[in-house]
């Protein structure tokens, strides 16, 4: 059995940490000195506790073994050396002397308050006769159950060794794609298609493949979908590399994205036989007529 812990904090393999850093990096995590600079962005990391990779472990004797590949959940950590817009830039044939980009550009605004409502994560775009642009959407993977701070008290207490983590818990691809990814794409990407543009999408490899995988013979022609697919991985040496692209339409990635199928009727009835339960009989008298309901 293997659980999920922490793969890569404040920019360091957790394996690789020394027991003095480990140590100091989960004092930062509890809040009890200032987060360092983002190795990925020119900014102080904004991810409480500093978790920008989470990867399975196997227990050896107590101690982390590495028992899988490393799953990306911040989502500053895919903007390494800005390796997505370089690469968005050369699908799309834009040189890297012309190439421009823009964060966090404003694309919706409040039907009621005209404010800001909606922005695209980055914009790579090139003006030279014309303005040609595209949008780019960063997706991380979300996590469930046990929070990280028991595994940052776990380190703290034992800072000889990186210690098998304590909790359980799992990415949770459905949140991270048919939750978040798809109205994204679903708001995002019939503007962007009307506008004769395009929307790229960035993800790990484990999350893409989470959702199906990279197709039998991925398609490269941009003219023939809307939504370009750039998935990335993390290297032995924990760098962010290529791992491939293709083109998908917007109904293809909206199937990829559902990432799940309906159950037969015959496996849902028999799940609710189990589940159901009798109706608590109620009092005449409701609470919505001012009077307290007595107690069953």
């Amino acid at each position: 059995m293997s659980r999920y812990g922490i793969g890569e904090w404040y920019g360091r393999p957790f394996l690789d940490v020394g027991a003095d850093e480990r140590q100091s990096l989960a004092n930062i995590a509890l809040g009890n000195a200032d987060p360092p600079p983002c190795p990925f962005r020119p900014m102080t990391c904004n991810k409480r506790g500093g978790v920008c990779a989470i990867r399975p472990y196997a227990d050896d004797s107590g101690r982390a073994k590495a028992a899988g590949d490393p799953v990306i959940v911040c989502p500053t950590r895919l903007e390494q050396d800005q390796l997505v817009v370089r690469w968005l830039a050369e699908i799309v044939g834009i040189a890297d002397t012309a190439a421009l980009v823009a964060r966090e550009v404003p694309f919706m605004r409040s039907a009621a308050t005209g404010r800001s409502a909606g922005k695209i994560d980055l914009v790579v775009a090139a003006e030279r006769h014309e303005l040609r642009w595209f949008g780019l959407e960063i997706q991380a993977v979300y996590f469930s159950g046990d929070r990280m701070a028991a595994e940052f008290e776990a380190v703290r207490e034992k800072p000889d060794y990186a210690p098998y983590p304590c909790g359980n818990r799992r990415p949770d691809w459905r949140s991270s794609s048919a939750k978040r990814l798809m109205p994204q794409l679903q708001v995002k990407g019939p503007t962007l298609r009307r506008w004769q543009s395009k929307l790229a999408v960035a993800v790990d490899a484990p999350f893409f493949d989470a959702i199906g995988g990279r197709s039998a013979k991925p398609n490269r022609d941009l003219d023939s979908g809307d939504v370009i697919w750039l998935v990335v991985r993390l290297d032995d040496s924990n760098t962010l590399v290529r791992d491939h692209w293709e083109v998908l339409t917007l109904e293809s990635s909206y199937e990829k994205l559902r990432s799940a199928e309906p159950i037969t009727r015959s496996e849902f009835e028999r799940t609710l036989r189990e589940k159901l339960t009798p109706i608590l009989p109620t009092s005449s008298t409701s609470a919505c007529d001012g009077q307290d309901v007595p107690a069953p």
